[in-house]
């Protein structure tokens, strides 16, 4: 999303000339406004299933699941989880209002806030997180900030301060936390979304619980962690309830904040995969009820969310494909306690973050399996443009044919002697015409018209050609142009590598044959594992009831790095995490399926003789793909 009105949040719109819908919604303007037609009459499950999915995606903790039930309560639930306190109020007014040329971003801060605490009136910010939407790629990105992470802290009427970017929320609250991250990254904050431990705990809760693989042992109380939360988890595949769920995002004693934010996105991605599994009306409207006195949402612009607002993000969120849940990391962390890094490490985590490859898994899958790139764009010196002003604007088209030209498309101009500018002015969205004598103009113009967002696609028309000089596709920049097109996404393709693995059966043989006859299927064991593992000393290999009538058995190793990875097999086949695949491959004859998160593998899942076998990355994906394919493909099954 490049710009609201031009990239498709700036109307609840009509039909664009890709044929897709115009999401999400518009900032107040003086212009013609095109109303969304109304969708496909759907059942009252199916409603369900658009308004949560949209919980978990957007907001990502409790904050989107407002949208759910606003959708479902209205204006009564607006108005509840709108600004109340002056504090919050004041911070709205911060709140950068989605401006046309800008995505929209939300900023969710997940709080500890509870009674006897000292900071009772904020809490501390356990959790930040940004949010981007962008309806053109359709994806959302998340980027997660470490509590620990040493910045200046920025409080309105207060002097900056060298200290932990959580310091933020507890000295002035949402807008402390808002212009600290916005001066950080540079990015504008057009929502924040304040929810407290008990709002996270009563949306658990009310779900009956999330289920979550657990990579390790997880073991704090008062023996060997004092003054420390209560944690008591096994590892694999399991239903953890609202006390652990808090215990496990929180979680950081034995390793840092880097593992505790990617624990916490994991559980997002798990919450999410639950909520579009299963969920009744009736937990819908209980979610809604604690989500009311635990959540506020702040909106730029000094304005109240409203139905419509959120409505049109629903049905965005929904048409989101597999896959398009984008995570961006801060690399190059040092220390424990207090954690800094470059300022070149924020700006690169920034700038994946603000341009996400939603072809990376597919291009990844490519590379790991050795398979030429099949590339479905035009290459841009192969397509001639010419662009012409429809808009009035001085300097629009030459600003448009710049940036084109910067891509690498091959810029042509009226002929000697004509202006660069359309027969009329009156142009709202910018529109790329094709000359149907060409071949893959029409193409060549679709992709274009991408880079300009909301963008209208069509036949070149007689009174023009003369204009278009025989270029293949013309622009006509229209009023929803802002001087700038989508920038290129970041490309994270990993290189080939060879797998990073060591043929050992015997490491975990012995244990397995012991447990085969404790399960009602066929267990395999891994011949390869990958290089300098050894199982964890806590907790090895177990067997254990995976849910009611099916049974699991989970070997979990250890890197030395402080990082695990591990095998679940099972005979429950209708997991949530099993959903969603982002491919599935045959590999000489065994049939796989493969989990993306960008780049990176972060499952995959063997199935056969009736039983699914999941290799599981470690919590930071560091296995590369390749060893993750290895260990798969080495699984060999034990003799009954």
């Amino acid at each position: 999303m490049k710009t609201t009105l031009k990239r498709g949040m700036g109307r609840g719109a009509e039909l664009n000339g890709n044929g897709r819908a115009i999401y999400p919604p518009s900032p107040p303007t003086p212009m013609s406004r095109y109303r969304q037609p109304d969708p496909p009459k759907r059942g009252a499950w199916h409603l369900v299933a658009a308004i949560f999915l949209w919980t978990i995606l957007a907001a990502l903790i409790i904050g989107a699941a407002a949208g759910g039930a606003a959708y479902l309560k209205g204006h009564q639930f607006v108005d509840a989880i709108s600004p109340k306190t002056k504090a919050d109020i004041a911070a709205a007014k911060r709140l950068d209002l989605a401006d046309p040329s800008q995505p929209t971003i939300a900023l969710v801060i997940g709080t500890d806030r509870r009674k006897g605490f000292q900071a009772d009136l904020t809490g501390r910010s356990d959790t930040l997180i940004l949010v981007r939407a962008d309806p053109i790629n359709k994806s959302l990105s998340l980027l997660s900030f470490p509590r620990d992470l040493i910045t200046d802290v920025k409080c309105p009427g207060h002097a900056d301060v060298r200290e932990r970017i959580n310091y933020a929320f507890s000295e002035c609250g949402a807008a402390g936390s808002v212009e600290t991250v916005r001066a950080l990254t540079g990015l504008p904050v057009n929502y924040f979304v304040t929810v407290n431990f008990r709002g996270f705990m009563d949306l658990v809760n009310n779900l009956g619980g999330v289920w979550v693989d657990v990579d390790h042992r997880y073991l704090c109380d008062p023996t060997n962690c004092p003054g420390v939360s209560k944690i008591n988890l096994w590892p694999g595949y399991q239903r953890v309830n609202a006390t652990n769920a808090l215990a496990y995002v929180r979680y950081r004693h034995f390793d840092s904040d880097i593992y505790r934010n990617a624990r916490q996105q994991l559980f997002l991605k798990a919450l999410k995969e639950q909520i579009s599994s299963q969920l009744s009306i009736d937990t819908v409207l209980q979610i809604a009820n604690a989500i009311e006195h635990n959540v506020v949402v702040g909106r730029g612009g000094n304005k109240q969310l409203d139905v419509s607002t959120l409505k049109d993000y629903l049905f965005f969120a929904h048409g989101l494909p597999s896959g398009h849940v984008f995570q961006s990391r801060i690399q190059g962390l040092s220390g424990y306690a207090e954690l800094t890094t470059d300022p070149s490490n924020i700006s690169q985590a920034v700038r994946e973050f603000v341009n996400p490859d939603v072809k990376s898994p597919e291009k990844a899958r490519d590379v790991a399996f050795g398979i030429k790139h099949r590339s479905r764009a035009l290459s841009p010196k192969s397509v001639t443009t010419t662009v012409l002003n429809g808009n009035g604007v001085s300097g629009s088209a030459a600003n448009a044919a710049y940036e084109l030209g910067q891509r690498g498309y091959k810029i042509l101009t009226p002929p000697s002697g004509q202006p660069q500018n359309a027969p009329r002015y009156n142009y709202f969205r910018t529109t790329v015409y094709y000359d149907t004598a060409q071949l893959h103009s029409k193409p060549a113009a679709t992709q274009i018209g991408n880079l300009f967002g909301d963008a209208d696609v069509e036949p070149l028309p007689p009174t023009m050609t003369t204009l278009a000089n025989g270029a293949m596709a013309t622009v006509v920049v229209g009023q929803n142009f802002h001087g700038s097109i989508a920038p290129a996404p970041v490309d994270q393709t990993p290189k080939k590598a060879r797998p990073q693995v060591s043929l050992n059966p015997s490491l975990t043989r012995s244990e397995l044959l012991s447990l085969r006859r404790r399960v009602p299927f066929r267990l395999e064991v891994p011949r390869f594992v990958a290089d300098f593992s050894k199982l964890e000393f806590d907790a090895p290999i177990r067997a254990y009831n995976i849910k009611r009538g099916y049974k699991a058995v989970r070997v979990t190793f250890a890197t030395g790095l402080n990082e695990y990875w591990g095998i679940e097999e099972t005979n429950w086949d209708e997991a949530p995490a099993l959903a969603d695949a982002s491919f599935n491959q045959r590999i000489h004859k065994r049939q796989f399926s493969l989990y993306y998160s960008g780049p990176h593998l972060h499952m995959v899942v063997l199935r056969e003789n009736g039983a699914t076998y999941w290799v599981v990355n470690t919590v930071l994906d560091s296995l590369t793909n390749e060893t993750m394919l290895a260990i798969a493909r080495g699984l060999q099954p034990l003799p009954k």
